[in-house]
């Protein structure tokens, strides 16, 4: 790969003044092979594997970061879905488990490791009801154990039966401690990729390898300067223009490093997720981004057409960048976590059903949104419920992952610290919708999921 002078240049400015950096490497580990009749013998044979695959792994990432000049925020692991590693109906043994997994991830030097995680599209059993029981206490016992919850895709259908599981589950995860905090490491998922690096949902997907490196992009900043370095009165179809460039930029940067790292560790697989993950930093927002492109307040009118342009000339011009995108790749939209979103919730500008709408034409979902503690448990699975259909619908991921905060009122800012930020607490219809959920069952798929 051949990179120009001025190119370089470009991207040292990106990574120097506009905040661009690689937001996580995540490697994929396959452990389906060690799972065992005991899970201790489960637990020891996964504590090998994990410390044989991630040696170096570190390392490595230090090596190449301090070679190039671009910095790699998070390191993290990604491993088989410990709902396909034991199958118990003692919730000991899944608390025994994570509580391993978080003792290795600390012992390794991980920030996060991802693969909590269960699928209840199709039903919910009775061990996938003690390993839901089980993730409130491992939430509030471990620090970097992230976990997720499979309640929809296209194929199978919406399960209400799960909805209503998982919605009780992020109640009880936030009030057990009276930590909201946790529920950030818990997200419910329709549609989710195999190769996810983004945490809370990630995991390492079936046949997806032995190894595989996943790297996360960000440059939410690099993105917004570009737009404010063209003429004021340019059309929209140059800002279309050059978001792709950007894009196409960043994302070479990424698959470059990629690349690099897996070559190092004699990895293969290597694919880069495209997505403009903000933080609350003043100049690292997406509000910002769409904001400069031409409305007065992210939430107004004309929001969700802006966010679809983003996002598509996102994805448009990273495709052209690298040979294997992968992940989620598009735009995140977390309220906590970009100080824009936040503040356009905090002056009434954006509220729940708006960020509902941008769903439609972004990555994930409802993400990072303070509620009030005290809401129905009903209300919240209609939340849940009304994501995953978009996801459904439109035959891609969508998530919640919704923080409840105890005594909380709707108007009141939240603290949360570090990239997690701060946000004030959304209000909620709270109509009611428990008719729905006491008749229980599936959803059938939409026609599209009978494609074949």
């Amino acid at each position: 790969m051949i990179f120009t002078t001025e190119e370089i240049l470009e991207t040292i400015r990106m990574i120097q003044i506009e905040r661009l950096d690689i937001r996580t490497v995540t490697l994929g580990i396959d452990l389906l092979d060690c799972r065992r009749d005991r899970v201790d013998d489960t637990v020891s044979c996964l504590r090998g594997k994990l410390l044989k695959a991630t040696e170096g792994f570190l390392d490595t990432i230090r090596r190449v970061e301090l070679e190039y000049g671009i910095p790699i925020v998070n390191k993290r692991i990604a491993i088989t879905p410990v709902s396909l590693l034991i199958s118990s109906l003692d919730i000991d043994d899944y608390i025994y488990l994570a509580k391993e997994l978080d003792k290795l991830a600390l012992e390794i030097g991980l920030d996060f490791i991802g693969g909590y995680t269960c699928f209840l599209e199709y039903e919910v059993s009775s061990t996938d009801k003690v390993f839901l029981k089980s993730i409130p206490i491992v939430l509030n016992e471990t620090e970097r154990l992230c976990a997720s919850i499979v309640t929809a895709t296209t194929k199978a259908g919406i399960n209400l039966d799960a909805i209503k599981e998982s919605a009780y589950v992020i109640l009880e995860s936030a009030r057990a401690k009276n930590k909201p905090i946790v529920c950030a490491k818990l997200i419910i998922l329709s549609n989710p990729p195999p190769d996810n690096p983004f945490m809370a949902g990630a995991f390492h997907g079936i046949k997806r390898g032995e190894r595989v490196i996943n790297v996360g992009i960000s440059g939410p900043g690099a993105v917004r300067s570009a737009i404010e370095r063209l003429p004021k009165d340019a059309d929209i179809l140059s800002i279309v223009e050059e978001i792709k460039r950007v894009s196409f930029k960043i994302t070479r940067a990424g698959e470059f490093i990629g690349k690099e790292i897996a070559s190092r560790l004699g990895i293969r697989s290597v694919s880069v997720d495209i997505s403009l993950a903000p933080t609350p930093e003043e100049g690292d927002s997406i509000a910002r981004i769409i904001e400069r492109i031409g409305i007065e307040t992210f939430g107004a009118p004309g929001t969700t057409g802006l966010l679809f342009l983003l996002n598509d000339a996102l994805k448009k011009g990273g495709l052209m960048a690298s040979s294997s995108v992968g992940g989620l790749s598009g735009t995140f939209v977390p309220v906590s976590e970009d100080r824009g979103i936040a503040e356009a919730v905090g002056k009434g500008v954006l509220t729940l059903e708006k960020l509902e709408s941008l769903t439609n034409v972004c990555s994930v979902g409802l993400d990072m949104i303070p509620i009030p503690g005290d809401i129905s448990p009903y209300t919240l699975m209609g939340i849940i419920l009304d994501e995953m259909a978009i996801g459904v619908m439109h035959n891609k991921t969508t998530a919640v992952r919704i923080l409840p905060i105890p005594g909380g009122k709707p108007g009141k800012w939240v603290e949360f610290g570090g990239l997690l930020g701060r946000a004030p607490i959304i209000n909620v219809n709270e109509t009611s919708c428990i008719d729905l959920f006491e008749r229980g069952g599936r959803i059938p798929p939409p026609i599209t999921g009978y494609r074949n």
